[in-house]
């Protein structure tokens, strides 16, 4: 009896079960095992709960574009009220790019050995905080300026692991002929955010001042922390023993798998691509509110603020839509991948060059319209292509990817700041944003492939 009792001890737990091929897989009794191939296994939602999960994914992508984007809506009234100059608020506005390299690899690490929706739920409560304290900060004594740069910088490193845990769910739980789809799903979160952010958030701004702004994104993430760890997961949210037995089972050749990894050039030119179509797409949400309070100082913000996300729902699901569709009919997935790429940079910079020549408030609108509902194509492109590339690791290698654009983010939109100050030329910013977009999507087309090229020598555990 002690014999039998002292075995029991040492059971794993019953969130844990051995895959036959001797490795540790996260699931729950809701969860099916999906065979990737004869030596990888992985875990899908039945339909139910990914419907669940989807919503749910949708929304905090959503609160989360709120939070981000709360200090680029408010910034003009900010630096009047501060004092700030085009510099400075640069340099507050960039300060999230720094924070934002520094948790992307890690939380797509841990993503991948625990399961991204738990990173998901410890990355929400903390950010929901920091942007919810964001005013209370502005009174505590020291310079605003520096306050500020503090907070975006921490809320960078909150959101840092925001998309690669997503990634890492996509991967995990999901059928390979339905993650283009997903992802363009979940991309309507972010263009639903700046919507809201852009509407509401203005609307609050007008009425109840840029505190407000803050305060209603930080409210409701936590309305939604709750109700996912309430309902959506079981038992506790970080697992110390679920982590120690995922790195004890790490095959030995992992090293050498990133080794292998990096010498590919599809590799490479997916990071490249991913750097370049970020940093375009960074830098003009962070300055567009600024050119249109410059340039058409009498528009009303909600219309520059909303349409352009407008049209970014519907282009967002077609292009997941489609490419799905095509993959479905047997057109090759790596050309599927370059075409929506070049949809999302190729053809986006064509009115990024005409956004220069305007100078009617509709036509900016309309040029601003296009581009981010041709950029939408991109999450059916380069961001589904990690997938392709490296499904057992695409939590970590889409942190990678990231750390590298939000280095490039951050450099262009305080370079951006810099020569408007300087030069006062819109022009000049949007022409080498133009550029970056042209040269990111070439490299993509001509290096570009879909085939798997991670190839591990022993089963990877999820």
């Amino acid at each position: 009896m002690d014999n039998e009792r002292e075995a029991d001890r040492f059971k794993p737990p019953v969130d844990f079960v051995k895959t036959p091929c001797r490795n540790v897989c996260y699931t729950t009794p809701e969860l099916n095992i999906m065979q990737i191939n004869d030596k990888t296994t992985t875990t899908v939602w039945p339909r139910t709960l990914a419907w669940t999960w989807t919503l749910m994914l949708l929304l905090v992508t959503c609160f989360l574009y709120w939070s981000r984007m709360a200090m680029p809506i408010c910034a003009v009234t900010m630096s009047k009220e501060f004092g700030w100059s085009k510099t400075e608020t640069g340099m507050v506005l960039g300060a999230f790019f720094w924070g934002y390299c520094f948790t992307q690899v890690l939380g797509g690490h841990v993503s991948d050995r625990i399961g991204g929706e738990r990173v998901l739920l410890l990355s929400t409560s903390s950010w929901a905080v920091m942007t919810a304290i964001t005013p209370l900060l502005t009174n505590i004594g020291l310079r605003p300026l520096v306050t500020m740069t503090l907070t975006r910088f921490l809320l960078g490193v909150m959101q840092g692991v925001h998309y690669p845990s997503l990634v890492s769910v996509c991967a995990q739980r999901v059928a390979e002929g339905e993650r283009g789809f997903l992802m363009s799903t979940l991309a309507c979160g972010c263009y639903l955010g700046m919507m809201l952010v852009g509407g509401v958030g203005s609307l609050m701004l007008d009425w109840f001042g840029w505190e407000s702004v803050f305060y209603g994104a930080g409210l409701l993430a936590f309305c939604w922390t709750f109700c996912v760890w309430k309902w959506l997961l079981q038992g506790p949210v970080f697992s110390f023993d679920s982590l120690w037995i995922s790195n004890n089972c790490i095959p030995e050749s992992s090293r050498t798998n990133w080794l292998h990894l990096f010498r590919e050039p599809s590799v490479w030119a997916m990071i490249i691509s991913h750097l370049c179509f970020n940093s375009t797409y960074y830098t003009l949400m962070s300055w567009l509110p600024t050119y249109f309070k410059d340039m058409f100082p009498h528009a009303k913000d909600w219309v520059f603020n909303v349409i352009p996300w407008f049209v970014a729902l519907p282009t967002s699901l077609f292009g997941g839509s489609i490419s799905d569709h095509l993959i479905r009919q047997g057109c090759g997935t790596a050309t599927v991948r370059k075409s929506m790429q070049f949809c999302a940079m190729g053809a986006a910079s064509v009115f990024i060059i005409l956004l220069c020549k305007t100078s009617s408030f509709v036509q900016a609108v309309a040029c601003v319209s296009l581009v981010v509902g041709l950029s939408t194509f991109n999450n059916s492109g380069v961001s589904v292509n990690v997938h392709d590339l490296a499904p057992s690791c695409a939590g970590a290698l889409f942190g990678v990817m990231n750390t590298c654009s939000a280095f490039s983010g951050l450099l262009m939109v305080y370079m951006s700041g810099y020569i408007i100050e300087m030069t006062g030329s819109w022009e000049t910013v949007f022409s080498i944003l133009a550029l970056v977009n042209i040269i990111g999507v070439t490299i993509f087309i001509v290096l570009g492939e879909a085939k798997r090229v991670d190839q591990l020598d022993q089963p990877q555990i999820i």
